[in-house]
């Protein structure tokens, strides 16, 4: 297998909102809120009409973006018996992605994500995780892991207790390891773990320009430059309308954004990015054509609702 995803596996529902429902619900538009408890996330659900529903969750809509683009893939990520949890199943499975999971009945619901597109294209997140946040070491297919090439990793997934040492086990065993910082909060929430992370364990960090100058407390671009040439290590980082940036040793590569596009959802940039960029160094692309497939990848994926192409 070329590459194995590990993440949170959760479905997405995908609804739009005026900025009114925003501040009535004290979210903070453009970020992702933690629900924990289900009566209050569906409460939310109510008076809303869905637009579309989606197998989700941010390395999954990688992965399948991988597949589509013709590479063998692979996912795991905990789903529980039920009826999102077997929507879950099919959405990977027609997408030709090898599902690493035999789901079961457990205490949680499958997990689900409340994606709330404004006006302006913003989407802001709302998620319970259910059993998802509840994948411990015994989920994860050492076996699978071998066999992969490269695994991707969220950092939504990292969280003490079972999920960190699921998280350790795929490491461990793993020929080379990717990962996505995923969201400014979780960066907040994690940073020492994450920038031990980022400098000990990962092969190639995606990180957006808030999330990795957060990490280092960095007081502007150049000192993210300067602390990824350090690294050795393959440091992604896209910056919206200025493009993306990948740092490899002292090499430094740019690319632009792509121009004139009709952005409906920005829904799945950074996920789609990561797949055209990860597609690319699985083939041996250089990684100036590396940073173009991202490019082009979440360019056609802002053009239209939801993470999938």
């Amino acid at each position: 297998m070329k590459i194995l995803g590990i993440g949170n596996a959760i479905v997405d529902v995908i609804c739009k909102v005026d900025d009114s429902f925003i501040d009535q619900n004290n979210l903070t538009k453009s970020t992702m809120k933690l629900f924990f408890n289900e009566n209050e996330f569906k409460n939310l659900l109510t008076n809303l009409k869905i637009e579309k529903t989606v197998s989700g969750g941010s390395v999954a809509n990688s992965i399948v973006g991988i597949s589509q683009l013709g590479n063998k893939a692979g996912f795991i990520g905990k789903i529980s018996d039920d009826e999102f949890g077997s929507n879950y199943e099919e959405g990977l499975k027609k997408e030709n992605v090898e599902y690493y999971y035999s789901k079961k009945k457990e205490k949680l619901p499958t997990g689900t994500c409340l994606i709330l597109v404004t006006p302006d294209s913003e989407r802001t997140m709302c998620t319970f995780l259910g059993t998802a946040g509840k994948i411990n070491e015994n989920d994860v297919s050492s076996d699978a892991i071998k066999k992969s090439e490269i695994i991707f990793l969220e950092g939504y997934l990292w969280d003490e207790g079972e999920p960190k040492k699921a998280f350790d086990k795929a490491i461990n065993n793993a020929n080379k390891v990717a990962m996505s910082l995923s969201d400014l909060f979780c960066v907040d929430r994690h940073k020492p773990h994450f920038l031990n992370l980022v400098k000990s364990k990962l092969d190639i960090t995606f990180a957006n320009e808030q999330e990795i100058t957060s990490l280092i407390d960095a007081k502007n671009f150049d000192e993210v430059i300067n602390f990824s040439k350090q690294l050795n290590k393959l440091m992604i980082v896209t910056r919206g309308e200025k493009g993306a940036v990948a740092i490899n040793n002292d090499e430094v590569f740019e690319t632009e954004t792509q121009k004139n596009l009709k952005i409906v959802d920005l829904t799945g940039a950074g996920d789609l990015f990561a797949a055209g960029f990860l597609h690319g160094y699985i083939n041996k692309l250089s990684t100036r054509e590396c940073l173009e497939k991202g490019t082009e990848m979440s360019s056609k994926v802002i053009q239209q609702i939801g993470a999938r192409l």
